[in-house]
């Protein structure tokens, strides 16, 4: 479990932007029930933590990926995110939609991204993959190149493990589920009984119930 990992999931947990629930539970949009409920922009009202994400994000980067001219963040919880990082690494930044806008110029893509550049992506939150992704087909369809996506945290889901692949997206993230869950023994917020129902629910998300 490496340093950084740790450290943002216990910021996490102490600012209550993931809540773990293993005796109750929440209902996803998706309609999933689930012992978690994560909401990473919630760091942004916290400047500590807004910092040690950012910085965290730095350092993962320099880490794990080559050159890249533009940075990208997904919207929408992304694009606070890769825009702080953006400009600290005094990169350009864009962001990318859902969806195309309805209306004006019909945009995807917001911000100057020209053909051809090198795009490092921004993400808050990986669960089954799908809109991530959508935002870097998105990139692609503008014929640009995507390096690699950074995110906060991952659930880890096989379903999205081999979504990236096939992707052929190296993805980063500065904590996951595991480390989370570990840290959140060691703090004292679950107990050890909590554990296995977290695990089961990791398992198999799209049919548990607690």
């Amino acid at each position: 479990m490496n340093a950084i990992a740790k450290q943002v999931a216990e910021k996490l947990l102490q600012i209550k932007a993931i809540k773990l629930e293993p005796t109750n539970h929440f209902v996803w949009a998706s309609g999933w029930n689930s012992p978690i409920y994560c909401d990473n922009r919630k760091a942004l009202s916290y400047p500590d933590v807004r910092d040690f994400v950012r910085d965290s994000f730095i350092e993962v980067i320099k880490e794990n990926f080559g050159e890249y001219d533009v940075i990208a963040g997904v919207a929408t919880g992304a694009i606070a995110q890769g825009a702080l990082v953006a400009d600290k690494l005094h990169k350009p930044f864009v962001y990318v939609r859902s969806q195309a806008k309805d209306h004006g110029l019909g945009n995807i893509i917001e911000g100057d991204l020209p053909e051809g550049s090198k795009v490092l992506v921004i993400e808050d939150l990986i669960s089954t993959g799908g809109s991530s992704l959508n935002a870097v087909k998105a990139l692609r369809e503008a014929k640009c190149e995507v390096v690699g996506m950074a995110a906060i945290f991952t659930y880890g889901f096989q379903k999205s493990v081999d979504a990236f692949k096939d992707a052929n997206v190296n993805l980063v993230t500065l904590s996951n589920y595991n480390v989370l869950v570990e840290q959140a023994k060691e703090i004292g917020y679950i107990s050890e009984s909590d554990i296995e129902v977290l695990k089961q629910w990791r398992t198999s998300p799209d049919t548990w119930k607690k």
